[in-house]
């Protein structure tokens, strides 16, 4: 057994959720959908859920089923025909996947999201939130981008942009990319027959990005580069990638018993993850809560939420989704959170027990104020932000 196939083996033994993205290439053929294809990741994604691993999935094709459907001859080129040709062949694709899972006993849902979507953070945490459902519900997500409302300045470019995002936004601790190629080479394959598959690639640098090059295919819009942003994205945000070839039978089920296939590419070393980046950096705290003693060790020695009970004060105004400032007895910040509740609903169950929020509100999002994945230490944020440079 190599080195690179131990590397393999002790990160895929710590997978609880991981993100799968399914490329274009991988999901169409000349006369549409690649129903062969569909079935055998189906079966793989399946066995992987049995085994006790939740899926994301990010899947490309609407565009390319429409293509297709539509009898095109190529890429429509203007955005008004892309969008349209998305609305074509989008319901296709998310049936083509409802009927393949269906057969195995799954249910899917349907998240369609654009760049905006993740960048502004109420619609951000609802979006998480709803990931967070499916899997609860063992609904498995299928996320595209939402082509037919999507303009220039909210788009993500491409699904290898998104699913990196997506990694993040669903706290997923993998990222596979199936793509119609084997990983990343030396040397464009298709050009030269000596090229050699990278098995492991320790740190995106100028070399392996020039190894990956941008070749757009006919259907997608990344090209190898792309999928190399996307491993460095998540990379940075201490998740493993793997780029490999969708079209081989088996594939995830040969990735998850340690086969030596595509190219891993491994995480950095960082303290801060990329969505709590997001929290700590992204936009300006709203306001304050000032929290007790006992809080601020369940926050700060235990890495527990912020409950109601450990809340003395409200600074300022703010709504659900904001990010505030956690200010101890002492008038030190300790750390910044996102929270779940107004500042105005805050004020009123400050003090309380979880269990009264609903009797109190007449409602209830979470038993949390801000939950522990929402919260950063302060301690954290230096060392953070220079380790966390994640732009997205």
């Amino acid at each position: 057994m190599t080195q690179s196939t131990n590397i393999r083996n002790d990160l895929l033994k710590s997978v609880k959720r991981t993100v799968i993205k399914i490329g274009s290439g991988v999901l169409t053929t000349d006369d549409g959908l690649n129903m062969l294809v569909m079935d055998d990741l189906t079966s793989d994604i399946s066995a992987l859920k049995k085994s006790g691993i939740e899926v994301v999935l990010v899947s490309s094709g609407a565009i390319a089923a429409g293509i297709r459907k539509l009898g095109m001859t190529r890429r429509p080129r203007s955005v008004s025909e892309q969008q349209a040709t998305a609305a074509v062949g989008q319901g296709d694709l998310i049936r083509a996947w409802e009927n393949a899972f269906e057969q195995h006993g799954h249910r899917v849902g349907q998240v369609l999201l654009t760049r905006d979507d993740l960048t502004h953070r109420r619609r951000y945490l609802n979006a998480r939130n709803t990931i967070f459902t499916l899997l609860s519900w063992n609904i498995i997500p299928i996320v595209n981008e939402n082509d037919t409302v999507v303009v220039d300045e909210i788009k993500f470019g491409d699904n290898d942009n998104l699913s990196a995002m997506v990694t993040n936004l669903s706290e997923s601790d993998f990222l596979i990319n199936l793509t119609n190629i084997d990983g990343l080479f030396d040397k464009d394959p298709r050009d030269h027959q000596d090229a050699r598959l990278i098995s492991v690639v320790e740190r995106v640098d100028r070399k392996i990005t020039q190894f990956a090059g941008a070749i757009p295919g006919f259907l997608g819009t990344g090209g190898m580069g792309s999928k190399i942003r996307a491993a460095k994205k998540v990379a940075i945000a201490g998740v493993p990638t793997i780029i490999a070839n969708g079209l081989k039978p088996g594939i995830i089920k040969h990735l998850f018993a340690g086969h030596e296939e595509g190219t891993l590419f491994l995480p950095e070393p960082v303290s801060l993850c990329s969505r709590k980046h997001w929290i700590a950096f992204t936009k300006s705290p709203k306001g304050e809560i000032i929290i007790d003693r006992g809080a601020e060790i369940a926050i700060v020695e235990k890495g527990k939420s912020l409950l109601p009970s450990g809340i003395k004060g409200v600074k300022g105004q703010f709504s659900l989704g904001n990010s505030v400032l956690l200010i101890n007895e002492d008038g030190e910040p300790v750390a910044v959170g996102m929270v779940s509740y107004h500042s105005g609903n805050i004020k009123k169950i400050m003090g309380s027990k979880s269990t009264e929020i609903e009797s109190i509100l007449g409602f209830k999002h979470d038993d949390e104020v801000i939950h522990r994945n929402n919260l950063v230490l302060t301690a954290h944020m230096d060392e953070g932000d220079a380790a966390c440079r994640l732009k997205i």
